[in-house]
């Protein structure tokens, strides 16, 4: 069977197949709706998952420090520059390495004003006087609210904490 567009009727030859200039704009006018009811909760799934990257940076660099101090038998310097947004791993005066934060992201520490922190060539995390290490750091993002996520800091490790009373 030949069906081509020459042994349609002329009525049908002549009628275009496209959307009218109203279809389009209630298609748009639709898909603008759905964008605006899922905007804000992307918005906050972005900033969930930052806050989540940013946790994840800090105890990666104070298990690198870590390592750093044992393979270097001294003591590292881990130190958070709140200008700067930045985190360094300092070995006598050298930066090993640094890590970049979003800008996005907030931290506080508790007790304030401890952003330094020296681990010795056992692994131990102190802090720049030499006492025990117990430290929180809690991690937010501008976008997020109140939505926080804690990182505590003991003499021994770094590790999450669900909620902010841990």
């Amino acid at each position: 069977m030949n069906a081509s567009a020459n042994n349609l009727p002329q009525k049908l030859r002549m009628t275009s197949s496209g959307f009218t200039l109203i279809e389009l704009m209630v298609t748009i006018a639709v898909l603008a709706i759905i964008v605006s009811i899922a905007a804000p909760s992307i918005i906050a799934q972005l900033a969930q998952g930052q806050i989540k990257a940013t946790s994840t940076l800090i105890q990666t660099s104070i298990a690198r420090a870590k390592a750093e101090s044992t393979i270097r038998r001294s003591s590292i310097t881990w130190n958070y520059n709140n200008t700067n947004a930045l985190i360094t791993l300092v070995d006598k005066g050298t930066t090993l390495a640094s890590y970049n934060l979003n800008p996005e992201s907030s931290l506080t520490f508790n007790p304030s004003g401890v952003t330094t922190l020296v681990i010795d060539k056992e692994g131990n995390i102190r802090t720049t006087s030499g006492g025990a290490m117990n430290l929180a750091i809690d991690i937010g993002d501008t976008r997020a609210g109140a939505t926080t996520q804690r990182v505590r800091v003991n003499t021994k490790r770094a590790f999450e904490c669900s909620g902010t009373n841990c």
